[in-house]
């Protein structure tokens, strides 16, 4: 007998994950079709990338700061 408890909720994560990034993506369309300034976009798209990369940088430095403290060999 299968259980039907997963094959409800995976079809309901799916149905809502589909139905979220569609109205997602529809909405920056949408946005994109207000015609911004190129120069004002690639400036904050600059920032985004300038501040995940600064935030990959800390996760890292946080991540093998916390294993060397623990003890674990980080030689490769």
């Amino acid at each position: 007998m299968i259980d039907w408890v997963p094959v409800v909720f995976v079809t309901f994560k799916v149905l809502m994950f589909g139905t979220c990034m569609f109205f997602a993506i529809k909405w920056h369309y949408d946005q994109g079709k207000k015609g911004a300034d190129r120069r004002v976009l690639l400036r904050k798209s600059a920032m985004v990338v300038a501040l995940f990369l600064v935030a990959l940088l800390l996760v890292g430095l946080f991540t093998f700061g916390l294993a060397n403290m623990l003890g674990m060999d980080l030689n490769l």
